[in-house]
């Protein structure tokens, strides 16, 4: 007769499940908001602020058909923020993970001091280096393009310290076996490393693609037609001082959320387990 145990409910841990409760609501609860927000009109908006009222009188779909007008350039700055996401987030975690590949394997001259300057870059603000890089933009003519945005932050140094510190805790018999199989050295990356770096990778792009997804102060700086705008800056520009559109700017602040919660929810799965191993190996 098989017996099932059942779970046992201590104070602790029910004072643990209450806690956690009410983390949960005061994170979700500017989301809550926002999203109510999103379906009332602008007027009453101004009138009382963000609430947590529902009246279903006030309620319609306006703020979102009018992102979908012809007049409007939301779904341009959608499309925009998707390409230069997706196509950063590939190279950023490629690149980066050959690199931290690299210095967690490879014995090879100046291999620690190149490690330190990766962890001193970490320390930089993004302030302090915005000149060199955009004349660096200018002379390369990149500006006013996804290149401008995506090329000087793939080699990030945050990715190659996690998958370096990620890869040094490898079984280093995987790639001696593949080296005695024939398989070369970036056949021994792509085939082997790859596969079992996979919770890593899966971090990484929660990290890089919400990074990406947010950025605001470079793109503000690279981007000068509104054709080619990404949703942070799009969605700024809908405030001046000769009015605001409350309409457009809530709902499309909502919908903005939808891509990164898609991507979280495809790679929760390995999240924590990369977060806490690629932070305790090495």
């Amino acid at each position: 007769m098989e017996t099932t145990i059942k779970p046992k409910w201590s104070p602790s841990r029910v004072l643990l499940l209450i806690l956690f409760s009410m983390f949960a609501v005061f994170a979700l609860f500017p989301i809550i908001t926002l999203t109510i927000a999103s379906f009332k009109p602008a007027q009453e908006l101004m009138r009382f602020g963000l609430n947590l009222n529902i009246d279903p009188e006030l309620f319609s779909f306006k703020n979102y058909s009018y992102l979908f007008t012809s007049e409007s350039l939301y779904l341009n700055w959608y499309k925009n923020s998707i390409v230069i996401t997706a196509i950063y987030t590939v190279l950023c975690l490629l690149i980066s993970s050959m690199v931290g590949y690299g210095l967690a394997v490879y014995q090879f001259r100046f291999r620690n001091t190149i490690f330190a300057l990766v962890l001193i870059t970490m320390m930089v603000p993004l302030e302090i280096i915005i000149l060199p890089l955009y004349k660096l933009s200018i002379s390369l003519q990149l500006i006013n393009s996804m290149w401008g945005v995506i090329l000087p932050f793939i080699a990030a140094p945050l990715p190659i310290f996690f998958f370096r510190q990620y890869a040094s805790g490898l079984p280093k018999d995987f790639l001696d076996a593949a080296r005695v199989d024939g398989c070369t050295e970036f056949g021994t990356f792509f085939r082997v490393i790859m596969p079992l770096m996979l919770p890593a990778f899966s971090s990484m792009a929660i990290l890089q693609a919400l990074f990406c997804w947010n950025n605001f102060l470079w793109p503000l700086i690279v981007l000068r037609t509104n054709e080619q705008l990404t949703i942070p800056i799009g969605l700024s520009t809908l405030i001046t001082p000769y009015g605001n559109n409350f309409d457009m700017l809530i709902s499309g602040a909502v919908l903005a959320i939808v891509p990164i919660l898609i991507v979280f929810l495809f790679f929760q799965k390995y999240f924590i387990e990369g977060m806490t191993a690629g932070g305790v190996k090495g």
